[in-house]
């Protein structure tokens, strides 16, 4: 089966959608209360759903061994807020179809970084100039797709 028919890319793609649709709640949100509130509270809220799904799913949380992890692993926690904050920014001055199409090429760009040089402790997986091409046809679909 084609990698772009399988499972794991629908899966992505759901998760690209939930992404647009994320932002564009978050930056209503910011707008309606403000931008470092509606983070914490989005966070809040996020975090309960993350402890009632352990619970659900009886995840043994003490059974890792949490402090052998390299302490960089543990700032997507941080990053998190980043983006939150960064998303509602941008939409509300940029709308979400321009938004989000910087988001992908920003995302697929550094994608190819961290395979190529294995960052974060990834498999490497090098580069190849149809991934070059492919970003460039990315930007010039971007530059389409601004109003």
């Amino acid at each position: 089966m084609s990698k772009l028919l399988s499972f794991p890319f629908l899966v992505a793609a759901i998760s690209g959608i939930a992404m647009a649709i994320q932002g564009t709640l978050n930056s209503s949100l910011s707008q309606k209360t403000s931008l470092l509130s509606a983070t914490l509270v989005v966070h809040i809220i996020g975090t309960l759903v993350a402890v009632i799904a352990v619970l659900a799913w009886r995840i043994p949380l003490l059974k890792h061994h949490w402090v052998a992890v390299p302490w960089y692993f543990y700032l997507g926690g941080v990053l998190s807020v980043l983006i939150v904050g960064l998303v509602a920014i941008s939409i509300p001055k940029v709308g979400v179809c321009n938004a989000t199409t910087a988001i992908i090429i920003g995302q697929v760009s550094m994608a190819v970084l961290i395979d190529h040089f294995g960052w974060f402790g990834m498999s490497r997986l090098h580069w190849n100039p149809w991934q070059i091409v492919g970003i460039g046809l990315f930007a010039a679909g971007a530059k389409l797709l601004f109003r």
